[in-house]
């Protein structure tokens, strides 16, 4: 049913290149943040200025909590900055300051371009509703309420687990896997009655190192193999296929 193993009764989705066509909207927008301060690193310390690439966005930053992927690039490229405080001025040479950055370029593109919805995602969510299945929505983000009230999907998760939960309760970020099983706590199942739907590699990762009955890998990037080693069980291109 729905291209689920038997025992399945919640499904746990990711939200970013999953639900919504945001991925790439986070993808510029860490781009260009970077590369801006790449820029400036570079002027200062007499070092070539090398480009923030697509490659780092998947292997650094994609699906970890802003935090978390702010320094994971930054360790990659062995630069080391102040944490700063979460009121930092966007751009500051913090942790903290180049995340907020981040953010505010990827408020200004939702704002002005609103949120567009796979349709393919739409009419599966809808139809494990119809089925009697369990729904959560489990993002990195810290503005996925705004975000499914502007696609107007809101309605089809019973549970959110996002950034601010995440806070809140201390959670692990991914590819940890402390979100999906809070969400499926939170939905009154056992990780291995839950699939999770993911299109980042570290979401993948998160939902094998949690045990769930059954992970679906996403490829809205041409990662297939990647998605596949990580953990996924099935990898599809669009979840209309498993209708």
């Amino acid at each position: 049913m729905l291209g689920l193993p038997d025992g399945i009764r919640a499904c746990l989705f990711d939200m970013d290149g999953v639900v919504t066509k945001t991925a790439v909207v986070h993808a510029a927008a860490w781009k260009e943040m970077f590369d801006g301060f790449l820029r400036e690193w570079s002027a200062k310390n007499g070092t070539p200025f090398a480009p923030f690439e697509s490659a780092d966005y998947e292997q650094y930053v994609d699906g970890k909590p802003r935090l978390e992927g702010t320094k994971s690039f930054l360790e990659s490229r062995g630069i080391s900055l102040p944490e700063g405080s979460e009121d930092d001025p966007p751009g500051a040479s913090t942790i903290h300051g180049l995340s907020n950055r981040k953010n505010e370029l990827v408020l200004a593109v939702l704002k002005r371009d609103g949120v567009e919805v796979y349709e393919g995602s739409r009419r599966y969510i809808e139809a494990v509703r119809a089925a009697g299945l369990r729904t959560a929505v489990v993002s990195s983000s810290a503005n996925t309420e705004a975000v499914l009230d502007a696609g107007g999907v809101a309605a089809l998760f019973d549970v959110r687990v996002d950034a601010l939960v995440a806070k809140k309760l201390g959670l692990h970020g991914k590819p940890a896997p402390d979100t999906f099983l809070e969400a499926a706590r939170m939905l009154g199942f056992a990780a291995a009655e839950a699939t999770v739907f993911e299109d980042a590699l570290v979401g993948v990762a998160a939902g094998r190192a949690g045990n769930f009955g059954y992970v679906v890998g996403v490829d809205r990037v041409g990662q297939a193999d990647a998605l596949r080693s990580h953990g996924a069980d099935i990898v599809v291109q669009d979840l209309g296929e498993l209708l």
